[in-house]
């Protein structure tokens, strides 16, 4: 029976597992199953889910899947035994299992929200496709609405780099859908005591400026008490009247991490090593959103974007075909950290390093988004060479 590589998940960090372990796999020429397990076979560009149309940010796997000889299967991964190297899921024809002789955990995270009254039955998110597009549904319904402040009114509670996009993005978004003379606000909910304070010191007076310009507004230091069909309460007893509240306050690791006997973080990422095989486990890795990795020697560790999943992706895949095959892997690192914050109709602000460096504002910065958004992190063409080639793990994601 051959020997097979599974991997959980289709996001950024499965799909570049999958054409790594494969591209190592061609170069060794060695006969080895690479199966990919995931609800569908398209990649869903979640770093756009904040934008207005929603409907247009995936992309089919399935040609690429055939081009370079991964086998699809379609599912919902339910659980994993580490003991018998089996994997549990959900399919269109009932309950399976896959064996595995390497696993690569790329399953994801999800939208963390708390206990609190009412949050996680009155409140959006654009943390998946369904609810960007429930989200926008429910944005459009708005307009057969009566003209009052609470319906005009969008709250984004959490003011980190979700949040912020949502929200200055949102003031467009409301006024092509409900006049270009209607009165909107949008006011950010966030615990910190400045705004953009999530971001950091070099970038939060962009963030503010921006803010004023756009006319969306800050509630600092006051979380969420509670939310209703009709608004928002703060910690501080002040009511916000409101029929949109969305939660862009953190997430959490895929709740298949807590499945492997290992050490997880307080998000539920899975530790691993260099070669990020998962910590006391001797066939698992984890990559994305689900490993708490270390990017360098300087104690930056990957956050939970898809900067750092795509070459958590490339590493995994490839060392997970070098630890089955015995050849050497290639140790992870990603030193070089960017960011790129969309401002809405402001523009944008790319900044350099963990310490956030500004090199571009404005219309500047809005080109990179752009491009970063509708170019670079799409998958590479149904070609296999091409494919392949872009797998490598030593190509830096940002030069």
């Amino acid at each position: 029976m051959k020997q097979q590589i599974l991997i959980i998940g289709a996001g950024f960090g499965g799909l570049w597992s999958a054409l790594s372990a494969v591209r190592l796999l061609d170069q060794q020429g060695a006969d080895v199953d690479v199966t990919l397990l995931a609800p569908q076979a398209e990649l869903r560009i979640r770093p756009r889910f904040y934008e207005h149309n929603v409907a247009g940010t995936t992309a089919p796997l399935g040609e690429l899947f055939a081009a370079v000889g991964v086998n699809f299967v379609q599912g919902s991964a339910t659980g994993i035994d580490s003991q018998a190297r089996r994997v549990r899921y959900n399919g269109a024809n009932g309950q399976g299992e896959l064996a595995y002789d390497r696993l690569v955990l790329a399953a994801g995270s999800e939208v963390a929200r708390p206990a609190s009254a009412g949050i996680s039955r009155h409140t959006f998110d654009v943390d998946s496709l369904e609810s960007a597009l429930k989200l926008e549904e429910h944005l459009h319904a708005l307009a057969k609405l009566p003209d009052n402040p609470a319906r005009n009114t969008v709250v984004v509670v959490g003011g980190g780099f979700t949040g912020i996009e949502t929200a200055t993005e949102m003031p467009g978004r409301l006024r092509a859908i409900l006049g270009e003379n209607t009165e909107v606000k949008v006011i950010i909910v966030d615990p910190g005591q400045r705004i953009g304070a999530a971001m950091g010191d070099s970038i939060a007076e962009i963030i503010a400026h921006a803010s004023e310009t756009l006319g969306v507004s800050w509630r600092l230091g006051a979380p969420v008490s509670s939310v209703d069909e009709q608004g928002v309460t703060l910690a501080n007893s002040e009511r916000i009247e409101t029929r949109t509240v969305i939660w862009a306050a953190g997430v959490k690791a895929s709740p298949l991490t807590a499945q492997i006997d290992a050490p997880r973080d307080p998000r539920g990422r899975l530790h691993v090593d260099r070669n990020l095989k998962v910590l006391g486990q001797e066939r698992i890795y984890a990559t994305g959103d689900t490993a708490y990795a270390a990017t360098d020697d300087l104690g930056n560790y990957a956050l939970m974007t898809c900067q750092h999943a795509i070459s958590l992706g490339r590493s995994a895949g490839n060392n997970a075909a070098a630890d089955l095959l015995g050849v050497e892997p290639i140790p992870y690192s990603q030193p070089k950290y960017v960011t790129c914050l969309d401002l809405g109709s402001w523009g944008a602000v790319y900044t350099e390093g963990w310490d956030r460096q500004i090199k571009l504002t404005g219309e500047e910065g809005k080109q990179l988004k752009t491009q970063i958004n509708t170019q670079w992190i799409y998958p590479p063409a149904a070609d296999r060479a091409v494919a392949l080639a872009a797998a490598d793990p030593l190509i830096p994601v940002v030069a």
